[in-house]
C-alpha cells in the first residue's frame, strides 16, 4: 500500500517535466515553424486555445486525485486475488516479466477503452477526455475523474500473477506512452511502426467526430489489438474533433459531470427496466424502441 499511495512510486510522476517540457516545444514550433495546409480541405491545425488548455490542465490534475483514490480501494482485492486465487506469481525481477505485464495491460486497456465507448454509463465519464475540439498535448492531459470501471478490466491480472503494484506502473507507462499521440504535428511514421504502435496518426483519428472515425483505434500502445478485433481506421483526411455536438463550457465540473446529469434524467424518466438498463449499457446514441 506504501507504493501505492507513494506519488514517486508512480512512473507518471517522473514524466510531469517532460510533458510540460512537450507542450511548451508545441506551442513553440505552432508559432515558429510553417506548416503545410495546401492540402484539399485543410485549415492548418486546431493548435492551442487558453481555455481549453487550462480546462485540460485542470482536468488531469483532478484525475491524479480519483486515481488514487481508484488505486488504494483496489489495492486490497487485487492483493487478495494475487496472494491467495492466483495458480502462479510472476518474478518481477526479470524484464521479461514486466514486458509481459506491460502487453497485458495494454490488452486490457484496449477492453476497458471499447468498453466506455460503446456503453453509455461509461461514455458519461470517459466523454470528458474527448469535449476539446482541439488536438495537442494538453488535450492528452484531459483526463476523466470518473475511472471506475478500469477496476473491472485490471481484475484479470493479479490472477495472472502480475503484482498489483506492476499492474499499476504498467498502467503508467501506458499514459505517459498515450500523451506523446495527442499531436497534429507528427504525421505518419514508418510503415513498421504504424502496423504495430498507436501513433498521433491513429489517435488523431480516434478523437474524430467524423462518421467514418467514430469509435475506432481503441489502442494504447499496440494498435494490433484494433487490427485482430475489427476496429481499426487509418486516417484518410483531418478529423474534425471534439464530440458530435457542440460543447459550450470550459468548466472541468460540468465536462466531467454533465453527461452524468444527461444519463441520470433518462434512467429516471425511462418507463420499464429494460429501457433503464439500455440507458445504462447501451451505446450512447441508444434510444427504447416506439
Amino acid at each position: 500500500m506504501h507504493d501505492v499511495l507513494d506519488p514517486w512510486a508512480n512512473p507518471v510522476t517522473y514524466a510531469i517535466p517532460f510533458f510540460l517540457l512537450t507542450i511548451g516545444i508545441e506551442l513553440a514550433a505552432l508559432k515558429w515553424l510553417d506548416h503545410d495546409t495546401s492540402s484539399p480541405g485543410s485549415t492548418g491545425m486546431t493548435g492551442y486555445l487558453r481555455k481549453d488548455a487550462q480546462a485540460s490542465i485542470l482536468m488531469g490534475l483532478g484525475s491524479l486525485a480519483s486515481t488514487m483514490v481508484l488505486k488504494a480501494g483496489a489495492f486490497f482485492v487485487y492483493i487478495a486475488l494475487y496472494l491467495y486465487v492466483a495458480p502462479w506469481h510472476l518474478a518481477m525481477g526479470a524484464w521479461w516479466s514486466w514486458a509481459l505485464a506491460i502487453v497485458a495491460v495494454d490488452f486490457a486497456y484496449y477492453w476497458q477503452h471499447r468498453f466506455v465507448h460503446r456503453a453509455r454509463v461509461g461514455w458519461a465519464a470517459h466523454q470528458a477526455h474527448h469535449s476539446s475540439e482541439y488536438m495537442n498535448f494538453a488535450t492528452a492531459l484531459r483526463q476523466k475523474w470518473n475511472p471506475w470501471f478500469d477496476f473491472f478490466f485490471w481484475l484479470p491480472l493479479p490472477l495472472l500473477g502480475v503484482t498489483p503494484g506492476a499492474v499499476y506502473a504498467a498502467f503508467g507507462v501506458n499514459l505517459i506512452f498515450q500523451f506523446f499521440v495527442h499531436t497534429e504535428l507528427i504525421g505518419t511514421l514508418p510503415r513498421p511502426v504504424e502496423l504495430v504502435f498507436n501513433t498521433p496518426s491513429h489517435h488523431r483519428v480516434h478523437h474524430g467526430s467524423d462518421p467514418i472515425y467514430l469509435d475506432r483505434n481503441y489502442a494504447g500502445i499496440l494498435i494490433v489489438w484494433d487490427r485482430m478485433f475489427g476496429t481499426f481506421q487509418p486516417e484518410l483526411h483531418r478529423p474534425k474533433y471534439g464530440l458530435t455536438y457542440k460543447v459550450e463550457t470550459y468548466n472541468p465540473v460540468k465536462l466531467q459531470y454533465g453527461h452524468y446529469i444527461a444519463l441520470w434524467h433518462d434512467v429516471r424518466n425511462a418507463s420499464c427496466w429494460r429501457d433503464r438498463l439500455g440507458y445504462l449499457f447501451m451505446p450512447p446514441d441508444w434510444q427504447p424502441a416506439r
